[in-house]
């Protein structure tokens, strides 16, 4: 998937996690100026949330977290400040970021690095075989 539309799927996956999440808290917005440690905004409970669209883990049976992007530069899991992270998949698995990195630290995952589609740097990113992450998440369809 390019960039472009990558970058597209994920504002859709946004607005789709956003609309389950205003179901019980009306206030909840995505914040819409470029902020690296979360996409969505909880006032109700103080709770933030990061939206992580990962339809190709569908077929590769993985999703990827990323840690540096570019390599040697911290981000996403490295940097999130979100209380929640939900990998979006056609479904929304909601997870604490400390359980993602139990999951790394315990099945003993090392990264690997690639440039990712419409990428033009090296990332650094694990990839976590999905049913490690269905196991301690909370799915909702």
């Amino acid at each position: 998937m390019q960039f472009k539309n990558s970058l597209k799927f994920g504002r859709y996956a946004e607005v789709i996690v956003l609309a389950k999440i205003k179901s019980k808290y009306k206030s909840a917005y995505v914040d819409r100026k470029y902020n690296k440690f979360y996409d969505i905004i909880i006032p109700e409970n103080n709770t933030t949330v990061e939206v992580k669209s990962d339809t190709m883990s569908n077929d590769t049976g993985n999703f990827v977290v990323e840690v540096e992007m570019p390599v040697g530069t911290p981000s996403a899991l490295s940097v999130t400040r979100a209380t929640w992270w939900v990998f979006y998949d056609g479904r929304m698995l909601f997870i604490t970021p400390q359980e993602i990195k139990n999951i790394i630290q315990d099945n003993d995952l090392s990264p690997v690095e690639f440039v990712g589609d419409g990428d033009t740097q090296k990332k650094k990113a694990y990839l976590v075989k999905k049913h490690l992450i269905e196991k301690k998440s909370t799915i909702l369809d």
